[in-house]
């Protein structure tokens, strides 16, 4: 069942084609009767009509085109209509005084289709077999984009053109004289002539970009130049990209020169600033670019169809790292043997890869810790008053972050729809807790149950945080929070032209200034700061962006509560007290058997009824029993304090970057030695 925003849409979207198709069946009738105030009002509403759509709609005008009924069909049976409702004006049904207007229109359809035929070989000239960010691509004589009016949206650009044409024509209607028709038409004309010619500027050799071999050719001299050696492999879909991001700070603090490999074009934009050189190669064919280079090994963070194409490369080493551990049958998958190891935070999920039996050698499963770890704050105690204010107004602050519902359909991936509401309503009524709801942003993707009680739970946060009142955080810190947040868009945001494609997006966004990912990382801080200072510490938040991070969230809570899923164990780092949602039907000791992230949690049930004992353990020291069970539990699943996990993590990715270098060189070993054999039978033969 659609949500309710859902089914509004698609209300507004179904009175939008009936009112289209009215307009279209009214212009019909004037035209035929004929009838010149109906045909004028009709014609002219049905235009604006199409135009209002292009801009607000473009998913139903799309859908339009899907059944054959595009904008040039559209605007073509518009114009006719008209040209119809002329002739029959005339009485005796002929083209006496209105045959410029018909030659008129047929030129201006065809001027349309040579602009979009000219269109077409631009796009195509200004399509690289790559994309690429922080890498200078002087070498590939990129240009500034094309007019996107003109270049890649042939559907505004027929309406707008065609306006003076149809409005000609509607003031040759009223007054019955051509020559108003031909004016609009002649400025139509002219509107798509000119176009035409000024597109077709960019296929000039004084435009052009390089063609695919020197493209080719220019990417092989960069990556002899640039000498990579280790790198990020990713591919996904449009959500996916925090898969990625998370070990952005990991892969640029690792020895030698890294790069990072995607596969889709729109990912390039995607990932967050970062001083790392990206790579985009969507051709398989193309991929095999980096077989040729330094390149020695690739972690890789997700699985997705097109891993295979890149682990066909015996010349690079490949590790699995995952985008985050839990218990969930996702972080042991079979498919994980494709990959020469697997890099694991720490002892419990080398058993759990031994404990699934999918033919993983242990041997292969190497414990790195999490680095990008370092952030969360340790455990320093029971909440403190609140900032400024007395001992009774400390509030105990509850992060409830939830996972999605997943592929496979269980019920106990997520609490949203069996526990969520209970929680939240247990958490609402007291007085004294301050929430943070963080859900998954994928919540809701998959089954529209959860997304329906993500919205609902929402709204009882809104209501709840609407009745209370306090003191608020003065003028200054909003001040603060905005100039923080201008400096960290300036530096994390590239800026474009609505016009700007790829290839301009390529051109600015070349090689980053020096130091700027440590400026980045120091105006991240201050704006988190600055965000939470800018809070009243009894106000409910929903944080639904991606900014505040996840990890910024830890640090201000007292207690999580969530999911069996990697915030869990991300959590842990911390030694704060948990709690987890068991959603599964399964008894709390079967839960805890087989989910050991949850052996030093509270676990709730889906009534929420354990959430006041959670509570008052975290005030009170004195009742938290598991404290000891986290410290152990932490060691288990992110592995030891020393060395650094960053340290251990580094040291694994030299390590199979040797065994890359050991292999090269039996292979050229074993080459240099077929000549000498053939040499040696050659003489034996003699």
């Amino acid at each position: 069942m659609p949500s309710a925003g859902t089914a509004s849409r698609r209300a507004v979207q179904a009175a939008a084609l009936i009112a289209m198709l009215v307009f279209f069946a009214t212009q019909l009738v004037g035209a035929l009767l004929p009838n010149v105030p109906l045909l004028i009002a009709a014609s002219a509403a049905g235009l604006a009509l199409d135009l209002y759509l292009q801009h607000r709609d473009p998913g139903l005008v799309a859908v339009l085109g899907k059944v054959r009924f595009d904008v040039m069909v559209r605007q073509l049976l518009r114009d006719m209509l008209v040209l119809l409702g002329l002739l029959r004006l005339q009485g005796d049904g002929s083209l006496r005084g209105y045959a410029p207007l018909f030659v008129g229109l047929v030129l201006f359809y065809a001027a349309h289709l040579a602009c979009q035929a000219t269109a077409i070989l631009v796009r195509r000239s200004r399509t690289l077999p790559f994309v690429t960010r922080n890498i200078d691509t002087t070498g590939l004589h990129l240009t500034a984009a094309p007019p996107r009016l003109l270049a890649r949206q042939h559907g505004r650009r027929l309406l707008r053109f065609a306006i003076p044409a149809t409005a000609g024509m509607l003031v040759t209607v009223g007054t019955e004289k051509p020559l108003w028709g031909v004016l609009g038409i002649a400025v139509a004309l002219l509107l798509a002539v000119g176009g035409t010619v000024h597109l077709a500027g960019w296929l000039r050799p004084k435009k052009r970009i390089a063609d695919e071999q020197r493209a080719l050719e220019w990417l092989d001299r960069w990556l002899a130049d640039y000498q990579p050696t280790t790198g990020m492999y990713f591919s996904g879909g449009t959500t996916s990209a925090y898969q990625a991001n998370m070990w952005l700070s990991t892969l640029a603090a690792l020895d030698g020169n890294p790069v990072i490999v995607l596969r889709e074009r729109f990912m390039v934009q995607k990932i967050e600033a970062t001083d790392v050189p990206i790579i985009c190669i969507p051709k398989v064919v193309h991929l095999m670019a980096l077989e040729k280079s330094s390149l020695k090994m690739m972690i890789h963070p997700a699985n997705s169809g097109k891993t295979s194409q890149v682990l066909r490369m015996p010349s690079i080493k490949h590790a699995f790292i995952n985008h985050g551990e839990s218990d969930k049958l996702s972080s042991c998958n079979p498919y994980s043997k494709a990959y020469d190891e697997i890099w694991v935070a720490g002892p419990a999920a080398r058993e759990r890869y031994q404990l699934a039996d999918i033919g993983v050698d242990d041997r292969d499963v190497v414990e790195v810790g999490r680095p990008q770890l370092a952030p969360i704050r340790p455990y320093a105690g029971a909440p403190t008053r609140a900032r400024g204010g007395a001992a009774d107004e400390c509030f105990t602050t509850v992060l409830y972050a939830p996972t999605w519902e997943g592929w496979d359909g269980n019920p106990g991936n997520t609490s949203v729809m069996l526990a969520g509401e209970n929680i939240v309503r247990a958490l609402l009524a007291d007085p004294k807790v301050r929430l943070l709801y963080k859900p998954h942003p994928m919540t809701g993707s998959v089954d529209p149950r959860a997304g329906r009680a993500n919205e609902r739970i929402q709204a009882m946060i809104r209501e709840a945080a609407a009745a209370r009142t306090g003191a608020r955080p003065g003028p200054e810190a909003a001040a603060e929070l905005d100039r923080r947040t201008a400096e960290l868009d300036r530096l994390t945001t590239s800026t474009f032209r609505d016009s700007a494609d790829e290839i301009e997006r390529m051109m600015l966004q070349g090689t980053p200034e020096a130091g700027r990912a440590a400026t980045v990382e120091a105006a991240t801080a201050a704006w988190e700061a600055a965000y939470w200072a800018s809070l009243p510490e009894w106000e409910h938040q929903i944080i639904t962006t991606a900014r505040p991070a996840l990890f910024s969230c830890f640090n201000e809570a007292d207690v999580l509560i969530s999911d069996v899923s990697s915030v869990v164990s991300d959590y842990l780092i911390s030694e704060k007290p948990y709690a987890v949602a068991n959603t599964s039907g399964m008894t709390e000791e079967e839960f805890r058997t087989n989910f050991p992230t949850v052996s030093a949690a509270t676990i709730l049930t889906p009534e929420a009824g354990e959430v006041a004992g959670l509570l008052a353990a975290v005030r009170d020291p004195r009742l938290d029993g598991l404290a000891e069970a986290r410290a152990e539990l932490k060691v288990q699943l992110l592995g030891p304090s020393d060395p650094p996990s960053l340290v251990r993590f580094n040291a694994a990715a030299l390590a199979l970057a040797a065994e890359a270098d050991a292999r090269r060189a039996r292979m050229e070993a074993r080459a240099s030695e077929i000549p000498t054999q053939r040499e040696a039978d050659a003489a034996a033969a003699v």
